[in-house]
């Protein structure tokens, strides 16, 4: 084939014309148009390479010199990269909330590339602005519900937004408690707003020691990103112990009181809507009567629940979402759309002004620029994504959706229950669930034992649900994640669970089953599960 050539002839060549259609980027590409499913399985995870090994092959930090052909180049992302991929797309891979996407997500997103928007402003994206903002305005309507009238005259309004496109959950989450923070230490007479004089001149200005954020310890990550962003700090993230999996109202409303009284003032009570662990859904409806009293902002995040919604028959699961001042929906997680969709969405269409920012070549006053009241910049058109898919879906097919997951984990969480030798630990709310290996004598025995003797159990049956889950991934034909919890029946100390999502519409009932025999069939032939049958785990805790 020879050497690729530096030239601008070339390099004009690339930017304007694909190579010959027998290259090895067309073969690709014509493979991903017949079967997305054929390609992945003759190309992801074909190889037990260690992550070290991966490593080697970027390892170079030298920029190349010298250009190589597209085609050439194609050759190497199958050997290095998609060989050595996850299969997310896998109908057994059913630990995490990545899922398979539906097919017409890969010729749109070619159309999308193509056409290379930047939704900061609409010289930029003059087509995808509108489009964006009729997005937000269908998820506002999904969570809130308002009469016609209201999206006729907030939907394309320059001086309002109902939302902000993100390009995930984290940033939804700093996007809406940006805005809580700013419209709690609001501009007074003789202060120009925190945005303007900064935390401290605030605190000196409310009277207040700190500022700080509430949820349960099931919230997400991003939430201590958020205070660490914002400049509220660590400590000032109040995550109260939920052993039911569950935010209480009532240890809300007590924490918070407390927490004014010792001279702070309460930013916002952040209610989970699906968390990221089990799927369990906080008291909503009662949490935003709790935020009311307190007089704070509430905040739902709801990056995976949030689609239990498209549900005629489970969206009675989220009530209360609807009097949420903000709420964080993922369209990448349950919406079925490529990473990097997230939106936080707002009750009040006047909030986003709190964050407006302007600029003399982009962002003017009165335009409709995005990026005016969006953390992010410069973004892609990924809301075209889930414009179609809203589409191509609608309600009742996202509907569908939701509830055969649900019911689906419904199912396995039955399998579970019926297995003499699996233990269900969270019932599913959602499409989650954990629960854990243990014997059917060992579940008898923890009935009945002493609390040094439960320890000792509970951490031999730990080292067993860790073993048991890495040599499962290992194997390569299934995964399940794994976590730590405090349940109920153990409130003094945690234990390890496996952790499963169901949202893949491709896994079958079989699969499950499969899952489950051989998870059952790895425990069995280890040590720990000897040590169990034979009593020789140690009573000391």
């Amino acid at each position: 084939m020879g050497e690729a050539q530096v030239s601008l002839r070339h390099l004009y060549r690339v930017f304007t014309k694909p190579e010959h259609q027998d290259s090895k980027l067309a073969q690709i590409e014509q493979h991903l148009s017949d079967n997305i499913l054929d390609f992945l399985s003759q190309h992801v995870v074909t190889k037990k390479t260690s992550l070290e090994e991966i490593e080697q092959d970027f390892s170079d930090s030298r920029v190349p010199e010298s250009p190589e052909f597209v085609s050439s180049h194609a050759e190497s992302l199958l050997d290095k990269l998609v060989a050595h991929s996850v299969n997310t797309y896998s109908p057994t891979f059913i630990g995490h909330m990545t899922s398979a996407l539906p097919y017409f997500h890969l010729p749109l997103s070619k159309l999308m590339v193509g056409l290379n928007q930047n939704l900061v402003k609409i010289e930029t994206s003059k087509a995808f602005t509108p489009l964006e903002r009729q997005v937000l305005g269908m998820m506002h309507n999904l969570v809130y519900d308002e009469d016609e009238a209201f999206y006729q005259r907030y939907l394309h309004s320059a001086l309002h937004s109902l939302g902000a496109f993100c390009s995930g959950g984290t940033i939804a989450n700093i996007t809406a408690l940006w805005v809580a923070r700013n419209k709690a230490l609001g501009p007074q007479k003789g202060f120009a707003g925190v945005s303007r004089e900064g935390l401290a001149a605030a605190y000196r200005h409310y009277g207040i020691n700190n500022l700080g954020l509430m949820c349960s310890k099931r919230g997400h990550y991003s939430l201590s990103k958020a205070v660490d962003a914002l400049g509220i700090g660590r400590q000032q993230l109040l995550a109260l112990p939920c052993p039911t999996q569950t935010l209480k109202p009532e240890d809300a409303l007590k924490a918070g009181k407390a927490y004014q009284e010792a001279g702070n003032q309460l930013l916002a009570i952040v209610g989970v809507g699906g968390t990221t662990e089990t799927g369990h859904v906080d008291p909503l409806d009662e949490l935003a009567d709790v935020a009311n009293e307190l007089g704070c902002w509430f905040h739902v995040d709801a990056a995976w629940g949030g689609a239990t919604l498209f549900s005629k028959q489970y969206r009675h699961k989220l009530k209360g979402i609807e009097r949420a001042d903000s709420v964080t929906i993922d369209a990448h997680k349950q919406m079925y759309v490529p990473m990097g969709a997230g939106m936080a969405l707002f009750k009040d269409p006047e909030n986003a002004n709190v964050v407006r920012h302007h600029a003399q070549y982009i962002l003017r006053e009165g335009s409709k620029d995005l990026g005016a009241t969006t953390l992010e910049g410069s973004r892609n058109g990924m809301a075209m994504m889930v414009y179609s898919s809203l589409h191509i879906f609608g309600r009742r097919g996202y509907e569908l959706l939701i509830d055969q997951s649900i019911e689906k984990a419904k199912t396995f969480a039955d399998m579970i229950n019926r297995h003499p030798d699996f233990e269900l630990i969270t019932t599913p709310t959602l499409s989650l669930l954990t629960y854990r290996v243990c014997p059917k004598a060992i579940q008898a025995r923890l009935k009945v034992a002493a609390d040094d003797e439960i320890n000792a159990l509970n951490q031999t049956l730990d080292r067993l649900v860790v073993n048991v889950q890495k040599l499962q991934r290992e194997a390569g034909k299934s995964f399940v994640s794994r976590t730590r919890l405090e349940i109920p029946g153990y409130p003094d100390r945690s234990v390890t669970v496996f952790r499963v999502v169901l949202a893949n519409p491709l896994t079958t009932h079989h699969d499950l089953a499969a899952i489950l025999a051989e998870q059952h069939m790895i425990a069995s032939g280890t040590s720990d599960w000897q040590d169990l049958e034979d009593g020789k785990y140690s009573l000391t805790a």
